[in-house]
């Protein structure tokens, strides 16, 4: 059976839900049932989490979390949690009626993130966040465009979702014009804490934990925690990832620097790597063996939307980090530092000017074209020319070097501008492509839920 069918067709979603799904002559591929089963057991997860806030909480705990009136956001996740629960069951009667059956024995444990109303709304906002990432991520994986389409009429409810949620935590509705799409492996570093006694047929990338406790914005300072991160004498070259939706690859700084940059707004997923090689937005592309710890995501609310004032009588959960391991920030010592605008856009435009020169082929400069960043973020001597280059031979994405902070050389200031590729950033880079392919449930959207309470939260 395709559950597009099931989706679309109000007659045979009520057949469907009887148990009576209709069996599709051809095999299977494997790699679409990796994904449907991946999806599935991500369902799962996010199905449990909200039921069990449900069953825990309270009006009053909701009003004590500064909620002006509990029947808003118990309404909001009441019918969240219905759409999972469906999305759930349709997947597991798809993969059945392709002549598999779903993954069963997974146990989901929240304990640590169920806390509070204050803890739980942060991590159904991530839930959401990674979600939507999860699907767009997995698209490319599966090879049945009916499925594909199918995928794509979840993701969009997921995105609902997620708009919602952005609102009930104090943050930007929609922050940016792209989301973030998110490997497999990146979505159980994430949410992997959460799930037992089941395997989904992944390795989960190495889980990392954003230690600061407080607010986190423009200028902050970020600390970590990661399990190799004991065994190293030498961290100096290690860097600092940044990747937010519309950013063709990663912003690449030092471990040692890596600081919030200004004109970030919205979900940022954030990696630890064992270079300076950015990460590339193109999850086709995107090279996972430099990858040290991560991701783990930050919600960065420089520019909250009035419209989530009116739900709330007190500040939500913004500007918020959500590490992998359950016990996030709450359990860290780590405080948040803050540094000026200026130093922080001197680090930025540092960086940006090394990572050029590593930057993913045919990407261009590692700040070019981040349209999830303001232009306020870039420094002064930025070259912002972009285009053909005078004879044609090269496309111009960004600039190729960045005067050191407080030179003012004039030759360094008018260094050539990038030809940084020969060619313009793929299409296929922009994760408004991957929209159209919501669909790798593998990427399992649930994952997001694993993300445990952000610092704000603590």
């Amino acid at each position: 059976m395709y559950f597009s069918a099931a989706l679309a067709l109000i007659p045979f979603l009520a057949s469907s839900a009887a148990g009576l799904p209709v069996r599709r002559q051809a095999a299977a591929n494997s790699s679409d049932l990796l994904v449907l089963k991946f999806a599935n057991v991500l369902e799962q997860l996010e199905t449990t989490f909200y039921t069990q806030a449900l069953q825990k909480f309270q009006a009053s705990d909701f009003l004590a979390a500064g909620f002006s009136d509990a029947s808003v956001p118990v309404q909001q996740f009441q019918a969240i949690m219905s759409d999972e629960s469906t999305h759930t069951t349709i997947l597991a009667s798809t993969i059945q009626s392709l002549g598999d059956t779903a993954i069963s024995g997974c146990s989901f444990d929240f304990s640590t993130v169920l806390a509070s109303v204050t803890t739980m709304a942060p991590v159904a906002r991530l839930v959401e966040n990674v979600g939507v990432g999860a699907y767009l991520g997995a698209a490319r994986l599966i090879t049945d465009p009916v499925i594909l389409t199918d995928a794509a009429s979840i993701v969009t409810v997921e995105a609902r979702h997620q708009t919602i949620l952005n609102l009930l935590n104090g943050g930007t509705a929609i922050p940016s014009a792209f989301d973030i799409p998110l490997l497999p492996q990146e979505v159980l570093a994430i949410a992997g804490s959460f799930i037992s006694g089941c395997s989904v047929g992944i390795d989960a990338l190495p889980a990392l934990t954003v230690t600061n406790t407080g607010t986190v914005g423009a200028g902050t300072s970020l600390s970590f925690s990661f399990a190799a991160q004991s065994s190293m004498s030498n961290t100096s070259a290690l860097s600092c990832q940044m990747l937010a939706g519309g950013m063709p690859f990663s912003l690449s700084l030092p471990y040692s620097q890596c600081v919030v940059p200004a004109g970030l707004n919205g979900p940022v997923a954030i990696y630890v790597t064992n270079d300076t090689q950015p990460l590339n937005n193109n999850v086709r592309d995107r090279f996972t063996g430099n990858i040290v710890a991560g991701p783990t995501m930050a919600f960065i609310d420089g520019t909250p939307d009035a419209l989530g004032n009116l739900a709330r009588t007190v500040s939500g959960a913004s500007n918020s980090t959500s590490g992998s391991n359950s016990t996030n920030a709450a359990s860290s010592a780590a405080s948040t530092s803050t540094i000026t605008p200026d130093a922080a856009s001197s680090i930025v435009a540092s960086a940006s000017a090394s990572a050029t020169a590593a930057a993913p082929a045919g990407s261009g400069s590692a700040m070019s074209g981040m349209s999830g960043m303001s232009g306020s973020a870039l420094p002064p001597t930025a070259n912002s020319t972009t285009g053909p280059s005078k004879d044609g031979a090269v496309m111009v994405n960004g600039w190729s070097s960045v005067p050191a902070p407080g030179s003012s050389s004039p030759a360094a200031a008018s260094s050539a501008p990038a030809a940084a590729s020969s060619a313009p950033a793929p299409a296929s880079s922009a994760p408004a492509a991957a929209a159209s392919a919501p669909a790798a449930a593998s990427s399992a959207p649930a994952a997001a839920a694993s993300a445990p309470a952000p610092a704000s939260s603590a």
